[in-house]
């Protein structure tokens, strides 16, 4: 399994963020545009509150094996594969959401003397900071789950680095 980058991640909260501004601006010359759901950023912060238990879990538990404390509980491998998944998954779609209550915060920026677009605005806001919230655990959670270098590899032997060709 590969792990996701930052970039990526930004990338795709920057291009989302994009299309959505501008699905916003023509949404709004049609006709009314259409309220940012009140319950978004609740729903993005329970997800980040979940991500952070398993890392903190799994981080304690790996912990606890690595200094060989007794009564040390084993980590099953399929149950951090299966956080690890749980995360990747949360943090793509947590880019796609945090860039599209981003690209709609900014236009509705252009109209805060509305109350009801200020409102809207506000919640954007909480949106795309939960949504980074959430970003930010799943890649903590990664780097938790991350394995260490197999150096028994044969195609890597040990204190040899790969020639720049």
């Amino acid at each position: 399994m590969k792990p996701l980058r930052l970039r990526l991640l930004l990338g795709i909260a920057a291009i989302t963020g994009v299309l959505s501004w501008g699905g916003a601006r023509l949404w709004d010359s049609l006709g009314t545009l259409p309220g940012v759901p009140a319950y978004a950023p609740f729903v993005l912060a329970a997800i980040a509150v979940v991500l952070l238990a398993a890392a903190i879990s799994l981080r304690s538990r790996l912990k606890a094996i690595r200094e060989r404390q007794p009564g040390a509980k084993r980590v099953d491998p399929l149950h951090a594969a299966r956080a690890l998944v749980l995360g990747q998954a949360s943090a793509l779609v947590s880019a796609v959401v945090t860039g599209v209550y981003g690209g709609v915060g900014v236009f509705l920026l252009g109209s805060l003397d509305v109350p009801a677009r200020r409102s809207q605005a506000a919640t954007a806001l909480f949106a795309v900071l939960a949504g980074a919230a959430v970003i930010a655990v799943a890649l903590w959670l990664q780097h938790i789950c991350r394995l260490p270098e197999d150096h028994d590899d044969p195609d890597h032997p040990r204190g040899t680095a790969a020639s720049p060709r």
